[in-house]
């Protein structure tokens, strides 16, 4: 319909006047879809630009959500559940029973 030039300053000038990025990522895709790499020690999932997208299990237990194509500017945002890729936490002390005093036999 009509041209709008304040809406052409939002979009472009006011995102990277505020330092966030005015990208998006290219696709979400669920981690069920990705392939583990052994090779690379990461998840991947085929990049248009014909490398992959790749996301490593460090990422992954550090709550990271994207996964970035090393040979593009593309990157995808990774689904997941962030507790299936959690450390196990160590076992607490477990506290053990107080030892029974010894008993002293009097001899007569």
């Amino acid at each position: 319909c009509c041209f709008q030039p304040h809406l052409l300053l939002f979009r472009f000038y006011l995102p990277a006047a505020a330092g966030f990025a005015a990208q998006m990522s290219y696709d979400e895709i669920e981690i069920e879809d990705m392939k583990w790499n052994e090779e690379l020690q990461a998840y991947t999932y085929p990049c248009p630009c014909g490398d992959l997208f790749q996301i490593s299990m460090d990422d992954l237990k550090s709550g990271e959500e994207i996964a970035r194509c090393p040979s593009c500017s593309l990157y995808i945002t990774v689904v997941y559940d962030p507790e299936d890729f959690q450390e196990p936490e160590p076992p607490k002390d477990v506290a053990k029973p107080p030892e029974a005093p010894a008993q002293q036999i009097e001899v007569a």
